[in-house]
């Protein structure tokens, strides 16, 4: 985690009920992941949890 990109989650004024204000920066995270990886390695990794072929 030391070696990951800073990750800004900006909370925006609403006059709607506010909730989940901690959950909107996770869903990206498994897809920059996997983009990651392919960028290194070449290989597509397209289901959870992320694993590596042997």
């Amino acid at each position: 985690m030391d070696r990951a990109p800073r990750i800004e989650v900006h909370v925006m004024r609403s006059a709607e009920k506010s909730g989940g204000a901690g959950e909107p920066g996770t869903p990206p995270i498994a897809p920059a992941v996997a983009n990651a990886v392919f960028a290194l390695t070449g290989q597509r990794l397209r289901e959870l949890p992320l694993r590596l072929s042997s």
